[in-house]
């Protein structure tokens, strides 16, 4: 009897602790976003929530007018900005330009190799 008494508490606790967690770290998820936005200013390079990268020109309350092409600027809405982009791309482009991995030397001469197949009118031909 005491085994059927403790199995509705049992499960109501199963059920409680995932929607708790997930919770908090919905919370802490929108913490950080409202952190990214309110952090902006202009000369970051962002990327919005529809993938479109552009650089931050001015910013007011609720928008912000990105550069997306020199001389082309638009209005975003605040919460239409995912993340910062890193612009610092001088650590990962000289090792690459330098040392051309084993991979890419073998992709190469696989693409030197490579044959093309004679149209299908001259293969029905022979």
């Amino acid at each position: 009897m005491q085994l059927q008494s403790l199995i509705f508490p049992l499960i109501i606790v199963l059920f409680a602790v995932p929607l708790f967690l997930q919770a908090r770290k919905q919370k802490r998820t929108m913490q950080e976003q409202q952190k990214l936005q309110n952090s902006l200013v202009a000369g970051d390079r962002v990327m919005t929530t529809s993938g479109v990268f552009g650089t931050i020109v001015s910013t007011s309350d609720d928008s912000v007018d990105l550069e997306i092409a020199p001389g082309m600027t638009t209005t975003w809405v605040r919460a239409a900005i995912r993340e910062k982009v890193n612009t610092d791309s001088s650590d990962t482009a000289p090792s690459a330009e330098t040392a051309p991995s084993s991979e890419t030397a073998e992709e190469e001469s696989a693409e030197t190799k490579a044959e093309v197949a004679e149209p299908i009118e001259q293969q029905k031909a022979n």
